[in-house]
């Protein structure tokens, strides 16, 4: 660069700066020719200073600069001077002054820009062209946030003797419950390394090791079908603490929260998080990642019921079912057309139908009314809290369907009808989840969490017999307005317990050893008991920034179909890197 460094950034330029000769780089945001005047809006992510090419300043700064275009990286040398009266911009922090050009150095040209910074644009565009999407002043805030949530996680972590550690990228194949991204190995053909779900196995290894106290801010993979906010690759805070419970755990998560969000916006978060068990979670929300900035809770009206004449509630009570109403204050107000979208939304999660009950002045307004008998409406209405005015929605059907309808139904009306405050944060714990849950397709045993996970001390008594699906887990989530934003547990520290756990699994000895074995026998050599949590770094920084969209808080994200748009990830590789790998491809 001839002209020399920059003296400051764009944004930075004030009054005081007036009569100083400085040098400013940047991108050209716009330039406007008034009269012979050229006026250009000079950028970096700072902000915006305005440089002025007059003829009368610099004549040789003028002709260059008529040949300026949006986009061009451009150094200029000049004077600061005040804008005349008229020009003054009070949006700008550096609206007062402007920059007297006597000399110009074009660094780069540029294409004409593939979209306009300022105006919305479809988001494969923008991932095509992430290099300049990334200019947005809003995607500048958004990772800068990132860059300082970091920074304070590893303040605070530091601060409370842990020891930030790496764990290996190149890892064995271990289930897990995702797919694993495999990589080949050329050294040892035919075998396979893995991309780590989780650093979940080394940390505990660590926890032997002695660290005591151990985190890293790591990313992770999983060969998973995408939806929603997941992407193939994330970024977790990942801690672990030896000799622990799961109030310390908490507790500490709790401080981290409340720093991260205190230093990074602002926003206060009341401590102690309340904590509810998943037993709780799914009675009163029917999910384990309750929203709870808002009420609708589900009301089990099963035994009241159970018998009426109304043979789709008498049905499911008698095969063992459930049956469930939330109360919508003031929602006697939706018309039937409403009603029924609501109808069609419950059926997305299995639901065969939706019963409502309007409650007027004069008595109850349903197609179910005259099926209900009138002690059976009273006790109803005692259950619910049902006032004049209200309505109540009811779902019947299993204990899972129930559930998926109604919890998700409860977000729904409470979008539809703004009952969600806005900039409101509202954690919890859940507690206490099943260790063990059924696998629907092949009817075996699955972890809830992973294969690690310590049962509660009060329920080892049924660690081995057949009641394992009523375990409970020494796992916790934290949840955040309905999205959990981490998990985890105390591990097993013990040989024999963590033995037992994988030949529930229905894994072998041998299968056990394959996979684990050096698990096992780490295990033996004085492994203290253990525990901690992941919390996935890129959901925190979407609620930090206020995104609903994952790709908008990493840098270069792949679309649902995990492809990377401007990389054109994943591609063929030519048939001489196959053949040191000793792959050969069928049916490409």
């Amino acid at each position: 660069m001839k002209i020399g460094l920059r003296t400051r950034l764009c944004g930075e330029y004030r009054s005081q700066h007036v009569g100083q000769t400085i040098v400013a780089m940047g991108w050209v945001q716009t330039r406007r020719d008034h009269g012979g005047v050229i006026f250009v809006d000079l950028r970096d992510y700072t902000g915006i200073v305005q440089v002025v090419f007059r003829p009368e300043v610099d004549a040789d700064a003028h002709r260059a600069g008529d040949r300026l275009r949006n986009e061009y990286v451009i150094a200029v040398r000049g004077e600061v001077a005040p804008r005349e009266e008229g020009n003054i911009n009070p949006k700008l922090p550096t609206g007062e002054v402007e920059v007297l050009v006597r000399e110009l150095e074009i660094l780069n040209t540029a294409k004409p820009p593939p979209f306009d910074l300022n105006e919305p644009v479809d988001e494969r565009i923008r991932m095509t062209y992430r290099y300049y999407d990334l200019r947005r002043e809003a995607m500048q805030a958004n990772f800068r946030l990132r860059s300082q949530a970091a920074r304070i996680v590893r303040e605070f972590l530091g601060g409370e003797k842990f020891v930030e550690i790496e764990t290996p990228v190149l890892t064995r194949s271990m289930p897990e419950g995702a797919r694993d991204y495999l990589v080949p190995s050329r050294v040892n053909v035919g075998q396979f390394y893995a991309l780590p779900q989780s650093p979940q196995i080394f940390k505990q290894l660590l926890m032997i090791g002695g660290f005591d106290r151990y985190y890293q801010i790591v990313k992770c993979f999983r060969d998973e079908d995408l939806r929603g906010n997941r992407q193939p690759e994330f970024t977790q805070i990942d801690l672990e603490l030896a000799f622990t419970r799961p109030d310390e755990v908490m507790e500490l998560v709790d401080r981290l929260l409340a720093r991260l969000f205190q230093e990074s916006i602002n926003v206060e978060v009341s401590l102690p998080i309340p904590r509810l068990t998943y037993q709780q979670a799914m009675k009163e929300y029917g999910t384990d990642a309750p929203d709870l900035r808002f009420g609708l809770k589900l009301v089990d009206l099963t035994d009241i019921v159970q018998g009426c004449e109304f043979k789709v509630f008498a049905r499911a009570a008698d095969a063992g079912g459930q049956i469930k109403a939330i109360r919508i204050p003031g929602g006697a107000d939706m018309s039937r057309k409403e009603l029924d979208d609501l109808t069609a939304f419950v059926a997305i999660y299995g639901a065969k139908g939706m019963a409502w009950v309007k409650r007027n002045p004069d008595g109850w307004q349903s197609p179910i009314a005259k099926f209900i008998a009138g002690d059976i409406q009273s006790a109803i209405e005692k259950q619910l809290e049902l006032k004049e005015g209200d309505l109540a929605i009811f779902c019947a059907d299993t204990a899972k369907v129930v559930a998926e309808s109604l919890g998700n139904l409860r977000r729904e009306i409470a979008k539809r009808r703004g009952l969600i405050p806005e900039s409101a944060f509202e954690f919890v714990w859940v507690t206490e989840f099943p260790l063990f849950e059924p696998d629907e397709a092949t009817g075996m045993a699955t972890a809830v969490h992973h294969p690690f996970t310590s049962p509660v001390p009060e329920d080892l008594d049924k660690f081995g017999n057949s009641d394992i699906l009523a375990i409970r887990a020494q796992a916790y989530d934290i949840v955040l307005n309905g999205v959990e934003l981490g998990g985890g547990s105390i591990r097993i520290h013990d040989t024999g317990q963590q033995k037992r756990m994988l030949s529930l699994l229905g894994m072998s000895e041998d299968q056990a050893e394959e996979h684990f074995g050096f698990l096992l026998t780490a295990l033996e050599h004085g492994a203290p008991p253990h525990g901690g949590i992941a919390l996935g770094f890129d959901r925190i920084i979407m609620f930090l920034v206020g995104t609903d969209s994952i790709r908008d808080v990493i840098a270069f994200p792949k679309t649902q179909k995990a492809a990377d748009l401007m990389m054109r990830a994943p591609a063929h590789v030519d048939d001489l890197q196959l053949r040191e790998l000793g792959i050969r491809l069928r049916g490409v």
